[in-house]
Order: C-alpha cells, then structure tokens, then sequence
C-alpha cells in the first residue's frame, strides 16, 4: 500500500506524519510533512490534522493541508510479523495509584468535587519493536476504533486505538458522544451495569448538556447503551445539535476539552486535583486528533477523537497510558485492576 511506503520513507528520513483509519472505515488516511518544522493552530480555522495534549494551555500541533502531502487509499489485507516480547506484568507502580485513588476518594468526600479521572503511565520494555507491524495489528484489532501512528522527529513517535469521539462537524451539524463506564467484554452486549457507572455516565450528559446548549439549537441526547471496544465494554448517548451561526469549531472543541471521561466534575477543580496529584504529565494523552476543515463532497467535515488507548515509543520502550473515573464510591483495588484492564489494548499489539 502506498500510505505504508511513504510512511516508512517519513520515519527513515524523519519528516513529520501521520497515518489514521477512521472508526469502521474501508480505507486509510495519511499526511505526510514535507519539513521538519513544527506548525501550530490556536484557532482551528486552517484545513488539515490536529494533534492536543490534555492541557489546553499548551499548543495544538497541526499537520496542515498546505505544508503537507495527503494521501487516501482503501485498505488491503495486511500481512504481519510476530514481534517477540515477553509477557508484561503491570505491578509497578501499584501502591502509588492505590494512594492516589484513595486521597481522590477522601477529596470527593469533603468537597463539590464530583468526579476525577486519575491515570498512570506504564513502562513497558521491548526486546524488539516494529511500529509499522505494531499499527498493522491495531489496523486489525480494532476495527471500531480510530486507529492511528503519529510521528515528529521533535515530539515523538505516538500510537493508540481510541473509542471516543470528541466531536464530529458536518457544515454546521455536530455529534459527540457521552461515554463513561467499563466492564470486561464476556461475549454479550446486554450487561448489568451498577450504579456507579450509571450515574458517572449521566454526569458526562449533564455536563455536555451545560457546556454546549449555548452554542448550539435542535440538541438531543439517546438513552445510554452498552458498546464494545476491544475486550472492554462502556455505557455511550449520542448527543446532536447544529451549530449556531456565529458560533466557531474552536469554541464547540474549548466546551468540550478536556471531557468528564478524561479530567472530571467541575471541570477546573478536577484539573487542578490531576495536575497538582499525578506523578507524571499526561502529554498527549487524554488530549485529541483528528481531522478539521476537510472537503468532501462540498461539505466541510471535522472528525475529532479524544486520545484513549495509546502510548508512545522512547527507544526500546513503550509508555502506555490508562486511568479509571473516581467517584466517593470508589475502591482503589478495583480501579487498579481496571486500569490493568486497559494496558491489554496496547499489550496485546506489543
């Protein structure tokens, strides 16, 4: 396939791309950089692809449709090697998350904080790494998921699989989903969900709802439903509206980025607890990618997802990302096995 050529003439020369399938699609995506300079958006006005960290106070890397070559092709079947890494065991850094999980619990107890969404990295060593092998198996694995490599010779090389849509546009209709809630995927859809996660899913509506009803007319939220991704199962609503007119893409992303499935409720109290509590910088994680201002078919479509299920790539080694919605009723044990639960996305490609 070509994309898979020129993606790996990019990454031998070390210019700037990224190679995506959009959730459900026949065919995959690439840009493809010209330069090793590295271009920003602050206003989502341009046509091209956008890489976001979790904080929205540093920038928004942009692959844009000027600086760069864009190619598109249906996907053929797609022939893999083994990589030969041994099992990964995910004990490491246990007792801290335990801690941290606790303390939020204690900080939900005693003050307006709803909900905070704690995380960790996971160092994960590779005796052996093929990135073109490693995203052909997330090609494969996950074909209801946005699956993606992103590489800049100055931020990094980047892989993920991620369920969640942050917004999609189409002229000036836009869907977003209200996503919250896990539980293991044991071969039926029609699972009991607890409380707990029926509530946290409601929060995320609720807060949508708050956010977006003044930018927008016609809104609806469905009634919740179980999903799959991967091994993994969440309750999801679709939410719908069309955009006011003098409202923008960039006000419509602020509303919704950072979303309760990745900070909390109240928002900036949440931020606060993670920034100033997590022994790490989320990075690009739990930020989000995607496409804005694409032509096709005399529409101007925008495809954004929130940056779930990834990791990046440092030498012989994979920092994979997972974290688990924290609410009084939390138990730390649990929320730790969750979010060992979601290392097998990444795991199960490595």
């Amino acid at each position: 396939m070509k994309v898979l050529d020129l993606l790996n003439l990019n990454y031998k020369k070390e210019l700037p791309f990224v190679v995506y399938r959009k959730p459900n699609s026949e065919s995959i995506c690439g840009f493809f950089c010209e330069n090793n300079s590295l271009i920003f958006t602050d206003t989502f006005k341009e046509s091209g692809f956008v890489f976001a960290p979790f904080n929205n106070e540093s920038k928004t890397i942009l692959f844009s449709h000027k600086n760069s070559t864009f190619v598109e092709e249906e996907i053929v079947e797609l022939s893999i090697n083994e990589n030969k890494n041994e099992h990964f065991k995910s004990e490491f850094g246990k007792d801290f998350h335990i801690e941290l999980v606790n303390k939020a619990v204690k900080t939900l107890k005693n003050t307006d904080l709803q909900k905070v969404v704690i995380s960790r990295k996971e160092e994960v060593l590779l005796a052996e790494f093929n990135f073109l092998n490693t995203f052909k198996k997330l090609l494969n694995n996950y074909p209801n998921a946005m699956v993606y490599v992103w590489f800049h010779p100055k931020i990094g090389l980047w892989l993920g699989a991620t369920p969640e849509t942050l917004l999609t546009l189409e002229d000036s209709i836009f869907t977003t989903m209200s996503l919250a809630g896990t539980q293991l995927f044991k071969g039926d859809l029609n699972v009991v969900w607890k409380n707990k996660e029926i509530e946290e899913q409601q929060l995320v509506s609720d807060f949508i709802e708050h956010q977006i009803s003044s930018l927008s007319e016609n809104f609806t939220i469905e009634k919740a439903k179980s999903i799959r991704a991967g091994s993994l199962l969440h309750l999801k609503s679709r939410v719908e509206g069309s955009l006011k007119s003098n409202s923008t893409l960039k006000e419509l992303i602020m509303a919704l980025h950072p979303t309760p499935a990745v900070c909390g409720l109240p928002r900036d109290m949440a931020r606060d607890f993670i920034v100033n509590n997590e022994n790490y910088k989320r990075d690009f994680y739990t930020g989000f990618l995607g496409e804005i201002n694409r032509q096709t078919n005399n529409k101007l479509k925008s495809n954004l997802f929130v940056n779930l299920r990834c990791m990046n790539i440092i030498a012989n080694k994979a920092n994979i990302y997972v974290g688990g919605g924290i609410t009084k009723d939390s138990i730390a044990e649990h929320e730790w096995q969750e979010t060992v639960a979601k290392t097998t996305t990444m795991k199960s490609v490595l």
